[in-house]
């Protein structure tokens, strides 16, 4: 009996060894890990009047962009006011999908609107959600067709590295970029939109009776820091784009993956400190061409948009604890919604589709009105709308409903795979006589790519014609 318990006690004692060497080892391997993570992070700093790169570190490797995405956003909203498309007084109608975005948010409900200028500091403030999704629709008609705008602009800009796949940045497995990129960004958004570039400063503003202050801490506390945009998911860590004129020099640095929201602000003022004094006071001119031209989504579907998600970036911050702004985002008291009423209009059928009797619902309505991207002169359907980049199309059918229409898209690219391969279906809202109807259609690169699908669908007995847009 006794040597069978010492036998138990010795294999006991054994075991335990083991476990403590293993739990001792598996700290090792944990710290190790974490210390390799945030190695790992991402940063850049240019010289935004010469272009040259004063300071690099993994900053061509990929990404999470979490929330600096909306200064894709903010960029073609800038792009869009510039051209007349839309004014800072423009409407911006919340639909069903950009109210229920999480925080952080503006709290508008579905049918409410505000207007383009407060979605523009609710982004740069309070990195609102809602209002970049409703901008996004406000822009591209619905979020995937805004997606593809985001990213075919980033290719016009030269960031070879991105790919966008919503308007706020949060996770999405196919969303990615790079630091290089992210300043490239920053440097168009001031060069190109010097006009708007003012709101990147504001440190807060006023929404109803609630004052509503921004998360960039480095505003005000280092001396010639003028925005840009802060980020943070789990997956990304902490971000910041930082741009910083004395008035003789100028320069933009990006941190990405940083380990908390303070290491980051002070890692950011430690670049800042490092390579201002080094930057060149000479040079002028632009470093980011302007992008025009070209229909952005077409272009796009085939080269630059991969078929399956990337892979995961590279690193993962170890310490998925938000900072003090996330947390405030988490708590704040949700702004009162700000609404408008829409009316619910009688639709009525058109040609080339089944007869439907349906009322449209007020979101249908009000992102209607305002996404006819991809519309014809205003001789052919009088509507004043923002709109993307010209290009060809296929038109297929129209619809009193966007569902029906986006059915329609479905059901032609699964009758023709081969002859749609390489083309884009989205929706196009128009208004007639007071009514709203949605063409579905397919985007191509050119008249006589377009002509030679709708000549090839016609031999499938599939009704269609080429138009200009």
């Amino acid at each position: 009996m006794r040597q069978a318990l010492s036998g138990i006690l010795s294999k006991s004692s054994s075991s335990l060894k083991m476990i403590m060497i293993l739990a001792l080892a598996m700290t090792f391997v944990v710290a190790d890990a974490a210390s390799s993570m945030a190695a790992r992070s991402a940063a850049i700093v240019i010289d935004a009047k010469t272009g040259k790169v004063l300071y690099s570190s993994n900053a061509d490797g990929r990404r999470y962009p979490a929330s600096l995405t909306k200064m894709m956003t903010l960029y073609l909203a800038f792009e869009a006011m510039a051209n007349g498309k839309i004014s800072k007084n423009s409407r911006v109608v919340f639909s069903a999908n950009a109210a229920a975005e999480p925080p952080t948010k503006l709290g508008v409900r579905r049918g409410g609107a505000i207007t383009v200028e407060t979605a523009i500091l609710s982004m740069v403030t309070k990195s609102a959600n809602d209002s970049a999704t409703a901008l996004g629709e406000l822009l591209g008609g619905n979020e995937a067709n805004f997606a593809h705008m985001m990213t075919a602009k980033a290719r016009a800009l030269g960031m070879k590295g991105t790919v966008f796949r919503n308007a706020h940045g949060l996770p999405n497995p196919g969303q990615f970029t790079t630091a290089r990129d992210m300043a490239v960004l920053g440097i168009a958004l001031r060069e190109h939109f010097p006009q708007y570039y003012g709101y990147f400063s504001q440190r807060s503003f006023l929404y109803g009776r609630k004052r509503i202050n921004g998360h960039n801490r480095l505003l005000g506390r280092i001396k010639g820091v003028d925005g840009i945009k802060t980020g943070y998911t789990r997956a990304s860590g902490y971000n910041l784009v930082s741009s910083v004129d004395d008035g003789d020099r100028r320069i933009v640095a990006v941190i990405i993956g940083g380990k908390s929201g303070g290491s980051r602000d002070n890692q950011m003022a430690a670049l800042i400190n490092t390579y201002m004094p080094k930057a060149s006071s000479r040079g002028s001119g632009m470093l980011i061409a302007k992008a025009g031209g070209g229909n952005p989504i077409t272009a796009l579907t085939k080269v630059f948009l991969p078929k399956r998600d990337a892979p995961m970036p590279d690193s993962r911050p170890d310490d998925d604890a938000p900072d003090g702004d996330a947390i405030a985002s988490l708590v704040e008291e949700t702004e009162p919604a700000v609404e408008e009423t829409i009316p619910v209009v009688q639709t009525r059928p058109v040609s080339q589709t089944k007869k439907v009797n349906t009322v449209a619902t007020a979101d249908d309505v009000a992102t209607a009105r305002v996404a006819a991207a991809y519309a014809e002169p205003a001789a052919v359907d009088p509507v004043n709308t923002a709109s993307v980049p010209s290009g060809w199309a296929v038109q297929v059918a129209s619809s009193p409903k966007q569902s029906e229409a986006q059915a329609l898209l479905d059901e032609t690219s699964k009758q023709a795979p081969s002859i749609l391969a390489d083309a884009t279906g989205f929706t196009v809202a128009f208004e007639k006589d007071g009514v709203t109807y949605y063409r579905a259609r397919f985007g191509f690169g050119s008249k006589s790519a377009a002509w030679k699908a709708c000549n090839a669908l016609k031999k499938k007995k599939i009704e269609c014609y080429a138009v200009q847009q």
